[in-house]
């Protein structure tokens, strides 16, 4: 059942008994399975493909939430699997929930109002987002994990099966275990994406000041800012990534 009004390009394919809403836009190439709805003001990119009995564009389960035309943004070429919720955002925030480009979203997952979600990212099984939660890009998050409201995770980050996410999770870690730690970096996900090994030299240099070295955030902050220029600078544009994630941390950063 599609309504009149929701604009899809001709090559996009709806399965059986899908439900389409009025203000719903899809781009060229996307696939929605059966039994799936897709409502509100939601914009769906190319070449996704939805599975069966996903619910998206829903209104957000905040309970401020007023009936506001608050939206919903889908990138390109997601693959949504069976199951999964992605609501429209809040007023209270900037109006929108965002999945990027090229994410793989397992099933029973949930993102609620106003997440954004760049681009690579994996969610497994049940991964469950709760509102304002920020993830960055290349982001891998364990089946069964829960994340906090108005939680950051920096790009590359890695986070294990049933974690419980608190605090911001900084860029390039790997983080696990009841209550969350920072275990290690990421390296087997940083070589996979091509990383170079004085990148990598440079990551595990910052993992250390942050975790092993017994300094503050601040001193951790100021000797990872003094690795700028090392093995010929290579590793300049990591530096500046964890640095400015840290500078805009205000809920702490895991342990």
């Amino acid at each position: 059942m599609i309504d009149p009004s929701a604009e899809l390009d001709s090559s996009v394919a709806v399965g059986a008994y899908s439900l389409i809403g009025p203000h719903v836009k899809i781009a060229a190439g996307t696939k929605v399975g059966p039994h799936c709805v897709i409502e509100g003001h939601t914009t769906i990119g190319r070449d996704n493909t939805f599975f069966q009995f996903s619910s998206i564009g829903a209104a957000n389960q905040d309970k401020k939430y007023a009936g506001e035309p608050t939206t919903l943004v889908i990138g390109d070429r997601n693959t949504i699997r069976e199951f999964c919720t992605l609501n429209v955002g809040t007023v209270q925030d900037r109006g929108e929930t965002t999945l990027g480009n090229d994410n793989w979203i397992m099933a029973y997952c949930h993102l609620a109002h106003d997440v954004v979600i760049g681009n690579e990212c994996v969610l497994a099984n049940n991964a469950t987002l709760a509102g304002h939660v920020q993830v960055g890009d290349h982001v891998t998050i364990g089946g069964l994990t829960g994340i906090l409201q108005r939680m950051r995770i920096g790009d590359h980050a890695m986070i294990g099966f049933q974690a419980h996410v608190a605090q911001d999770v900084p860029p390039f870690m790997t983080v696990d275990g009841n209550p969350l730690a920072a275990r290690a970096v990421n390296v087997v996900g940083l070589k996979r994406r091509d990383f170079s090994t004085e990148r990598i030299a440079v990551i595990r240099q910052i993992y250390k000041l942050l975790y092993r070295s017994g300094h503050t955030l601040d001193e951790a902050k100021t000797a990872i800012a003094a690795l700028k220029g090392t093995d010929g600078g290579a590793a300049d544009g990591d530096i500046d990534n964890m640095l400015t994630f840290l500078a805009a941390s205000t809920r702490g950063i895991v342990r």
